[in-house]
């Protein structure tokens, strides 16, 4: 028996996790009573089993709330969710530029109850829905799912990869895109 023998035994025995589930066209709701502070806070959460893409997308967002609040900390929170593909300068120059001028308050836009009217100021305890459609998975291994904004007309992709161990990890995320400005920042209003 060669190497490759047991290479391909291996293989043949453990089948794709992406074969083993169909997300199809469904929403799933995540409950935080608070919003992770650190690392460790995060990976307490039950959504850092990463098992699911929606769990994974769910906590990205409060990921991006820290780097909002605290940039290390949301790096770090930001790189374990990107397993073996962590940020690199310019993903980390792509996030700043969307912050810059003080739009810390897109990311809470998608949890309930945050809109323009009230500053983007989520009600508690911190409910997000994360959404598939038909074209989620349309690319093997990946899943597109999507996620609504109080601040913008439809709802934003966030993009899944999983990996051989069944772990879902980011990959691309569509969500600090521009939203309607906030009541505070309304010269009109």
């Amino acid at each position: 028996m060669s190497i490759f023998d047991n290479l391909n035994n291996h293989t043949q025995s453990q089948p794709s996790p992406q074969a083993q589930q169909n997300y199809g066209t469904t929403s799933q709701t995540f409950i935080f009573n608070t919003l992770p502070e650190s690392l460790a806070e995060m990976q307490a959460l039950p959504q850092a089993s990463l098992d699911s893409p929606f769990k994974t997308a769910a906590i990205t967002v409060c990921a991006l709330c820290a780097y909002a609040t605290k940039k290390e900390i949301g790096i770090e929170m930001l790189n374990f969710l990107r397993g073996p593909r962590p940020l690199n300068g310019m993903d980390i120059s792509f996030i700043d530029d969307r912050f810059r001028g003080g739009k810390t308050y897109i990311p809470f836009s998608y949890f309930n109850g945050a809109v323009p009217e009230n500053n983007y100021t989520p009600v508690t305890p911190f409910t997000i829905t994360i959404s598939s459609n038909h074209t989620s998975e349309s690319e093997k291994g990946y899943i597109k799912l999507f996620i609504s904004s109080g601040g913008a007309d439809s709802p934003r992709p966030i993009k899944l990869r999983v990996k051989a161990d069944g772990k879902w990890c980011l990959w691309e995320q569509y969500l600090l895109t521009a939203i309607k400005e906030p009541k505070f920042s309304d010269p009109w209003s």
